[in-house]
């Protein structure tokens, strides 16, 4: 089979496409054939050893896919051959692989797909989808003004529509370019500021009547996170959703001492039993067969493309989800 081997750090031009043998599914596993695999950022990151954690070469990328049964393992209700299905391979013991044209996961955590959703819809509603309904569940915005940084981004496009339904009382997108924002403004967001803009704080708080947001979900980190610091109400709440640096000084700190604001960290990982991850992309996948969550997808490359889909992130070119199709 083909698979997308990452043999050295670099540039989107490292990623090889290689033929390796087809997974064999052991006791309890189903093989799944992919019909559409998830690109994330963070591998991005990874590709260029700019990740929080520094992973082992050579490797196959790739921590989600969807595709149907191609085979079942011993002990593997033989039924589930033909069935479409989810690989939340980042939440199993072989968490890459998915850049390929097969993988094999643990079947307990394979969730079915109803027949509305489309594969590549499904891709962005595991990592991205994931992330943005636990941000949600742990810092809570029934009532209370949010900021969404990345808003025409994978987790930002979703946190923005799910923000709305829960009972947010203004949403704010931030985002880099008029069509991101257009996007954003789109799905639900009751303003948008552009926060390639130097005074783009002072716009958050023009659209909040003069005050800051009840809280910042930021998903960007870096620089961003200093600047956002501005737009925050006196007892807001800046959640940390992105792995990387955050670059908050003393002076930063004070400040919110002195404003009684509260920072809060966010890691998806520790909050996924499989039980948990079952019933969470089971809420996600019927709230978007229905209807009443949108997907957008902004980018679909071959196999042989995933270069040009990490080029496509890489420059922040993006919007949406970028799905690889074998």
């Amino acid at each position: 089979m083909r698979a997308i081997q990452l043999p050295r750090f670099g540039g989107p031009d490292v990623l090889e496409i290689i033929d390796v043998p087809k997974p064999a599914p052991l006791a309890g596993e189903i093989l799944i054939r992919v019909h559409a695999a998830g690109v994330n950022y963070f591998e991005v990151l990874m590709r260029g050893d700019r990740y929080a954690t520094t992973p082992d070469l050579p490797m196959i990328l790739g921590v989600e896919a969807a595709g149907t049964v191609e085979a079942v393992g011993q002990g593997v209700d033989a039924s589930l051959a033909g069935k479409r299905v989810t690989a939340p391979l980042f939440a199993s013991k072989r968490p890459f692989g998915g850049y390929a044209d097969y993988v094999a996961i643990d079947a307990s955590l394979a969730v079915p797909l109803p027949d509305a959703l489309p594969f590549e819809a499904a891709t962005a509603l595991m990592v991205q989808g994931l992330t943005a309904l636990h941000l949600l569940r742990q810092s809570p915005p029934a009532g209370k003004s949010v900021l969404v940084s990345a808003a025409a981004g994978g987790v930002g496009s979703l946190l923005v529509q799910l923000a709305k339904r829960q009972g947010a009382s203004l949403v704010i997108a931030a985002a880099g370019s008029k069509a991101k924002l257009d996007l954003a403004l789109s799905l639900g967001a009751d303003a948008a500021v552009d926060y390639s803009k130097t005074d783009w704080p002072a716009r958050v708080q023009e659209a909040m009547g003069g005050a800051g947001v009840d809280i910042i979900y930021d998903i960007v980190g870096g620089p961003m996170t200093t600047a956002s610091l501005k737009a925050l109400a006196p007892c807001g709440e800046l959640v940390f959703a992105a792995l990387g640096r955050y670059a908050i000084g003393a002076s930063e700190r004070e400040a919110m001492i002195l404003q009684n604001q509260s920072l809060r960290g966010f890691a998806l990982l520790p909050l996924l039993s499989a039980d948990v991850l079952r019933a969470s992309l089971s809420e996600l996948f019927q709230l978007t067969a229905s209807g009443r969550l949108r997907v957008a997808i902004g980018g679909r490359f071959s196999l042989d493309q995933a270069g040009e889909a990490h080029r496509l992130l890489d420059e922040r070119r993006s919007t949406g989800k970028v799905v690889l199709i074998p």
